[in-house]
């Protein structure tokens, strides 16, 4: 394969990660390293310095539309940032010491893990438990754009909420993903957060906890400028048609593809992991 095929190849793979990621809350990393690394043969470590800055683009290209329409609960994300943030560095520093198959094993299992929960969705009337003191008092609730107008909803567990996001980071210090899988579930799962709030409110928040770690790959050399501008820019085209796409998008269907596409994925990093292949 050429270096202009390699790179259309690349570019266009990253184009359908950013779209899902867009519309899922994924951030596009989840679909890009496994492409990179079992199908182009890329290392796995500089996969994920790909990874990285693509998961940035995907939080710039859809972060600005879901804050403008109302989807993005800016209050939450920057509150649950400390958390993520803190816990990509701690992420990040320990890629030092673990192989690439130990990473692969890794990603594919929490992988796995969140498309169980994301195929499991919480029951409708969870909306109605009474209102938490903490994120009132914080002024944590907030309205998202509906078919009959806003619709208001109330943020429960911020501890707990708080809690998975550090391991959020601390998964995508250690992978490059973003973790937006697992931050769309503690959102949705953990804080009661209607899911298409939850899928905004992630993307507004896996930019800045991918640029906590995307230093500390580049000190180590692991952001190659010929593999990142591909999956940059293939991952910000697809992020800002799958941004404009969200509100029409019917949850159950939005639930079902994320299930499906990270499990996939998920058993091929495991796979690919415990026989050596990465």
């Amino acid at each position: 394969m050429s270096i202009i095929e390699f790179t259309v190849v690349v570019m266009a793979a990253s184009a359908g990660a950013g779209y899902l990621g867009a519309l899922t809350g994924l951030g596009g990393g989840v679909v890009v390293t496994p492409v990179l690394v079992l199908m182009l043969g890329v290392d796995m470590r500089y996969a994920i310095g790909a990874t990285v800055l693509s998961v940035i683009a995907t939080s710039s290209g859809a972060a600005a539309a879901y804050v403008r329409e109302g989807f993005s609960n800016i209050r939450i994300g920057m509150l649950l940032e400390v958390a993520t943030v803190t816990g990509a560095v701690v992420g990040a520093a320990l890629t030092a010491y673990l192989s690439t198959s130990s990473l692969s094993v890794i990603f594919g299992g929490a992988l796995l893990v969140s498309a169980w929960l994301a195929s499991h969705p919480r029951p409708e009337g969870a909306s109605g438990m009474a209102e938490d003191g903490l994120a009132a008092r914080l002024e944590l609730n907030g309205s998202y754009p509906g078919e009959r107008g806003p619709q208001r909803y109330t943020v429960h567990h911020i501890p707990g909420g708080f809690g998975v996001m550090f391991g959020a980071g601390v998964i995508s210090g250690l992978l490059g993903i973003g973790s937006g899988a697992l931050k769309v579930l503690a959102l949705d799962q953990v804080m009661r957060i209607p899911f298409k709030v939850s899928t905004a409110t992630s993307n507004f928040m896996i930019g800045v906890t991918a640029a906590a770690s995307a230093g500390i790959y580049w000190h180590r050399g692991y952001v190659e400028p010929g593999l990142a501008m591909p999956v940059v820019v293939g991952v910000l085209a697809g992020s800002l048609i799958g941004a404009r796409q969200l509100a029409a998008a019917p949850v159950r269907r939005l639930r079902l593809v994320f299930a499906l596409a990270v499990s996939v994925l998920a058993l091929q990093m495991i796979y690919g992991g415990i026989r050596g292949k990465i």
